[in-house]
């Protein structure tokens, strides 16, 4: 199968949330729009903490995936805990869940984090590798350890 989704795995994450918000905010900075899927408790997390990240002066914009259309349409960052058919946003999907998402193809570029010490998270990243590589996607392979800070 050839697809034009790009699949990147970026491994040895000291904090997936944390990395989350430094993404959002480098996607941000290029005029990108990032859908980010997680489970709920970790959606919610992360809405609290792009309020806040980098301090009171670097709020990152960014809305729940149930806001209205208008919204959802000017927000450059969608939280979700789940994929609908009504995205506006098709360039960047985060996944911070344990399960490879349904209907990737629709974006053109995914990313999977993986944390650096959570060894149920890692056995979930390899399931999903294995998922993608079965489809047929190319994967693109970042160790967050060998990278210098943003």
């Amino acid at each position: 199968m050839t697809t034009s989704t790009t699949v990147a795995f970026h491994f040895n994450a000291p904090s997936k949330l944390a990395y989350a918000c430094k993404l959002a905010r480098k996607l941000q900075r290029m005029d990108i729009a990032l859908v980010v899927l997680g489970e709920p408790a970790m959606v919610a997390q992360l809405d609290e903490a792009l309020w806040s990240f980098g301090g009171e002066t670097q709020f990152l914009a960014h809305c729940q995936g149930d806001a209205d259309p208008q919204v959802l349409q000017r927000s450059p960052t969608v939280l979700l805990s789940a994929l609908g058919p009504a995205l506006p946003h098709s360039q960047v999907l985060l996944n911070l869940g344990a399960q490879m998402p349904s209907d990737i193809a629709r974006f053109e570029r995914v990313i999977e984090v993986v944390s650096a010490d959570d060894e149920q998270d890692r056995e979930q990243a390899r399931s999903r590798w294995r998922a993608y590589a079965a489809l047929g996607y190319a994967i693109e392979r970042r160790d967050l350890v060998m990278k210098t800070e943003d």
